[in-house]
């Protein structure tokens, strides 16, 4: 069997990408020494904005905000209701950023955002779908802005350091409903240009087949570790320990995922055709498959760059959060009922939500790459919303954090607190800076966040 640096194994016509293992080179007759590993981004996205007096630092005792709908997203931004002096300071784990307690100093969390928003369309929809522009189609038509009106971050940094990779960008979401309940703009955050949607994968059998180009093998087998397994066994008494180990991981998660697609399929085959099948769904499971299989993208270096929908805007669908509630609930619908006590039930989303990002960081701070760091230390992951309050629809103060040292460019462990007003297209413009883009503006940008580098 040959082997490669970057090697794959095959049988019956299928091939299955290995993670780099340095072992290899030394079979090509190479040097072994390895460079830094490819940066990777991910942009995790929260839907229906956050129930911030239970989130953001400070903001305990504020009011229960009113419900504002219609276009009037921009009404009351002239009354901001929190003020904060610009500066850096320790992070302060509020009851929604409990589930972080373990990655603090991996992580910063950053206030004083604002994204431009214009009337003319839903302020769902303009959440999600100028989420990644920070522009409103309409803005950036008066303001002569051809790109990236509707080409989106993700695409504009996969153009300059996608090349190398099977894919440029990669497009996940966590929808799991499968009825159009809403327009696309309600449940897409990445564009390849104006009306060209880049189509996010909601299904993990069809993330799991596209990684792994399943289809065109899968008269021949079920499985890619049924695939691989006797080419695998043959290329592991070819490696030394370490790679051992890892080619070990990597084919244990591999099976892994697959197990777990298998019971989500039995789960639902088995559900009363009374009951939408979608709501029974358990969302944590759900979603940290589909994070597993982006990592699995990651490592095998399919993509670098990655959008992740933690769920669709507005909706209304009907999801079991397992573990919150016994039945399932409309996480939209309960945005707009936080009188009283009810912004206590939404909160527990935003936790669960949060138990998700911090699932996220866990395994990449688990997976080590070529050069013994880990796949954190390498990354930028942002964890953000499109509204700052799902009840007043606001475009200011938006919540973010960002987890991963971006290769030492980025000191993690601090609360950045902005100057109120700080565009969000400066935190696209820098993030496009730290993966290595030369670019000098984006959208209505005016600069990049210097604070959050090193």
């Amino acid at each position: 069997m040959n082997v490669s640096r970057r090697s794959f194994l095959r049988i019956n016509g299928g091939a299955c990408v290995l993670p780099f293992l340095p072992s290899l080179a030394w079979a090509d007759g190479t040097s072994a020494k390895v460079g830094k590993p490819s940066k990777k981004m991910v942009i995790v996205y929260l839907p229906n904005g956050i129930v911030r007096r239970c989130f953001f630092p400070g903001e305990e005792n504020a009011d229960v905000p009113d419900f504002i709908g219609n276009f009037e997203a921009d009404k009351i931004k002239n009354q901001r209701r929190f003020k904060h002096k610009p500066g850096f300071y320790p992070i302060e784990l509020t009851e929604t950023m409990q589930p972080l307690a373990d990655h603090v100093n991996d992580l910063s969390l950053i206030t004083g955002l604002d994204r431009t928003y214009k009337d003319g369309q839903d302020v769902h929809a303009q959440g999600a779908s100028c989420y990644l522009t920070s522009l409103s189609p309409e803005q950036a038509t008066e303001q002569g802005i051809a790109h990236p009106n509707g080409r989106t971050l993700d695409q504009v940094i996969g153009d300059a350091v996608g090349r190398s990779t099977v894919f440029r960008t990669l497009e996940i979401s966590c929808n799991g409903f499968t009825a159009p309940k809403e327009p696309i703009e309600f449940d897409n955050i990445s564009w390849y240009g104006p009306g060209q949607i880049a189509p996010s994968i909601r299904e993990p059998q069809k993330l799991y087949d596209r990684l792994f180009l399943r289809e065109s093998y899968r008269q021949h087998v079920g499985d890619v570790t049924d695939l691989v397994l006797a080419d695998a066994k043959t290329l592991h008494r070819k490696l030394a320990n370490e790679d051992r180990h890892t080619l070990n991981e990597f084919m244990e998660m591999v099976r892994g995922i697959e197990l777990r697609i298998k019971k989500m399929e039995r789960m639902l085959s088995t559900v009363d055709v009374k009951v939408p099948k979608n709501e029974v769904l358990p969302r944590g499971e759900y979603i940290r498959l589909q994070m597993d299989l982006m990592l699995l993208a990651f490592q095998m270096g399919i993509t670098n760059i990655c959008t992740f929908m933690l769920g669709p805007e507005r909706w209304d669908a009907t999801l079991m959060y397992e573990g919150v509630f016994d039945q399932p609930v409309q996480h939209h619908n309960m945005t707009h009922n936080q009188k009283g006590d009810g912004y206590k039930d939404l909160q527990k989303i935003d936790v669960f939500h949060m138990q998700q990002y911090a699932y996220l960081i866990q395994r990449m701070k688990e997976m080590k790459e070529t050069d013994g760091s880990s796949m954190l230390d390498n990354s930028l992951v942002a964890f953000g919303a499109g509204l700052g309050d799902g009840a007043t629809h606001q475009y200011y103060d938006l919540p973010m954090m960002v987890a991963g040292k971006a290769q030492g460019q980025i000191k993690q462990g601090r609360f950045i607190k902005l100057p109120s007003g700080t565009l969000n297209s400066n935190l696209w413009l820098t993030f496009a800076q730290l993966m290595g883009v030369e670019m000098d503006s984006y959208a209505d940008s005016t600069g990049v966040i210097s604070d959050l580098w090193t």
